[in-house]
């Protein structure tokens, strides 16, 4: 059994009472389709291997603007748009949902200028399904200065805990009852607390939105995990509260979804009261968020989903690399999302099945190829290696696009084909095939 967390942390209070909004969540809903462990039959090597038993599934998510086939890769269009990319070619790729920035629209355009065009989806002219973070991760990733917010490798606590990046200005100041901000984009002070962050996203208008949590990293000591995890226990109560008096005030709004966030970084125990104290929470579905080792994501995603009700879906927030989804479909995550294959593509690296290659490279001048063999996507079906390359060196923003555009396919697709071993009972074999050509 994992160490207890200590008593202070480990102390909790009784939730408030809420609104009934029984009558509100039949328009989301999450039903389990197959689980790998029936369709698959893991070995006990296997099973070994991964340190505890397979908890990967199949579902449908049910939201106000369609329905979500998971496993899934959630297209991120961090400000209301998956950067260089129309929303019509997102949907003709296969994404069933996109992922948007409750921080970066709350800074710009703002809330109500999303509410009164009547939600994300509207305003964007995207019709299905879409998603808000709750701006926890780039309040405090923006205002501390540190890459090491998003680092998986590096465990090392023994700096402090309001460490600043040298040459950085601490934009962000924490305390229990939310986080003071100064605006990367003008230097204008803002707060965000949990009642402020529901208020955004409701205007903001997204099918599925995220709990106010506090990101923690994985060089913050034991400690302040452990008052960090408290503190976002209690936002957790707070946000519960303020969604369902806003649900009911906002007659004639689609509903929104709310999912809580599991904290707790590397700590089994704390990962594991986190979601044994939001499990128990009236939320909609979970997000599993926070600094994960890479190493160790299988098995933090096992620990969570471990816990978590398991009628209800879980969102791995913030990654794409193949190893890295296919762990944690394994592991039991339902949709997942980042920022990688837009983000890459604007630096000419492209998907294969073999890899991912930089089109930057001279071999690609003359090569009248597609980007991938056999691949649907839009740009392989029109377009060749060589002008890629060409848009690319000329620093036309048309080069952006067309990668993107594959990038979001290769990814999509991969999970889409993930989805369909797990129903046809070759997931196991799927997984070695794809990894082994990948990584070679």
């Amino acid at each position: 059994m994992p160490a207890s967390v200590s008593a202070s942390a480990s102390v909790s209070s009784p939730p408030p009472a809420l609104p009934d909004l029984a009558a509100r969540q039949p328009e989301f809903s999450f039903s389990v389709g197959k689980r790998l462990t029936e369709t698959c039959a893991p070995s006990d090597p296997q099973v070994d291997a991964n340190g505890g038993a397979f908890l990967g599934r199949t579902g449908t998510i049910t939201t106000p603007h369609g329905t979500i086939q998971t496993p899934a890769f959630i297209a991120v269009g961090t400000k209301a748009t998956v950067k260089a990319v129309l929303p019509e070619s997102i949907a003709d790729l296969g994404a069933q949902a996109v992922l948007a920035n409750a921080y970066h629209l709350y800074l710009q355009p703002g809330p109500e200028i999303l509410d009164a065009a009547g939600g994300l989806g509207s305003f964007m002219n995207w019709s299905g399904p879409t998603f808000t973070d709750s701006g926890g991760f780039q309040v405090m990733s923006l205002g501390s200065g540190f890459k090491k917010v998003i680092d998986m490798k590096n465990v090392d606590s023994s700096g402090p805990d309001d460490a600043v990046a040298p040459g950085k200005e601490r934009l962000a100041h924490i305390d229990d009852d939310g986080v003071w901000f100064k605006s990367h984009l003008n230097g204008d002070r803002h707060r965000f607390s949990p009642e402020i962050s529901m208020q955004v996203q409701h205007r903001i208008g997204a099918d599925i939105m995220f709990a106010f949590d506090e990101l923690t990293t994985l060089q913050n000591s034991r400690a302040y995990q452990e008052e960090s995890l408290e503190r976002t226990r209690l936002w957790a109560l707070r946000c519960l509260e303020e969604h369902a008096s806003l649900t009911a005030s906002r007659v004639g709004k689609p509903y929104q979804a709310l999912f809580g966030v599991i904290q707790g970084a590397q700590y089994e125990d704390l990962r594991r009261k986190a979601c044994q104290d939001l499990g128990a929470m009236p939320f909609d579905g979970y997000g599993i968020g926070g600094a994960l080792e890479k190493e160790n994501l299988g098995t933090i995603v096992r620990w969570c989903n471990e816990e978590l009700p398991e009628n209800k879906p879980r969102h791995l927030l913030g990654i794409s690399e193949p190893d890295d989804i296919f762990t944690a479909i394994e592991n039991g995550a339902d949709t997942f999302d980042c920022v990688s294959p837009t983000r890459v593509a604007r630096n000419s690296a492209f998907y294969t099945p073999f890899g991912r290659f930089n089109l930057s490279g001279a071999r690609y001048k003359n090569d009248f190829g597609p980007l991938q063999d056999g691949c649907d996507c839009y740009t392989c079906v029109n377009y060749s290696r060589a002008y890629i390359h060409h848009l690319f060196k000329a620093k036309e923003m048309l080069s952006a696009t067309l990668i993107s555009i594959h990038n979001e396919r290769f990814v999509v697709k991969m999970v889409d084909d993930a989805r369909l071993a797990i129903e046809s009972g070759d997931f196991f074999e799927f997984k070695a095939e794809t990894l082994g050509r990948y990584y070679s």
